[in-house]
């Protein structure tokens, strides 16, 4: 089942992306974000996008938001998107269910663009991402450092209405 998250939600989804903090390099975050402080990301994002969980007996497995590209009044038709599959999750196309979910919401809100900002190389992202009919536009060099390691990020892009 896809339904909107809520504050509810915010340990399972911390949980989720902590993982991916801890153990990855698909997030640029180094060290694991404390409760509050995803408290406050996730109060922002739903403030203004939208904000979905995939949940299976009564266990969140999955989720994917919209939220802000940049903070000049002229980018406020282009949305970047996110999406998080629970480590161990993998498999059973809960990240292909949250993104057609979430792209059907952003086109209701009338974004024009939203871009998938991803660490490059990250296969399955850019599998999913071309899946839904996003085309690379950037690759950014070495932008990134994390585990003693420069990291590369792809923009792909998606043209909504």
């Amino acid at each position: 089942m896809i339904r909107k998250a809520t504050l509810a939600d915010t340990s399972a989804l911390l949980e989720i992306y902590n993982y991916y903090v801890i153990h990855t390099t698909v997030t640029f975050d180094e060290s694991a974000l404390s409760l509050s402080a995803f408290t406050e990301k996730l109060e922002l994002i739903l403030k203004d996008y939208p904000c979905i969980v995939f949940e299976d007996n009564n266990e969140i497995l999955g989720f994917a938001y919209g939220s802000k590209f940049r903070p000049k009044p002229a980018y406020n038709y282009t949305v970047e998107s996110t999406v998080y599959v629970k480590n161990g999750a993998h498999g059973k196309q809960i990240g292909s269910k949250l993104y057609t979910e979430l792209l059907e919401q952003l086109k209701q809100r009338n974004f024009k663009s939203v871009l998938g900002v991803l660490t490059i190389p990250n296969p399955a992202s850019v599998k999913l991402h071309e899946k839904f009919g996003f085309t690379q536009v950037a690759h950014l060099k070495e932008v990134g450092f994390k585990f003693d390691t420069w990291l590369d990020v792809g923009i792909f892009q998606l043209k909504i209405n």
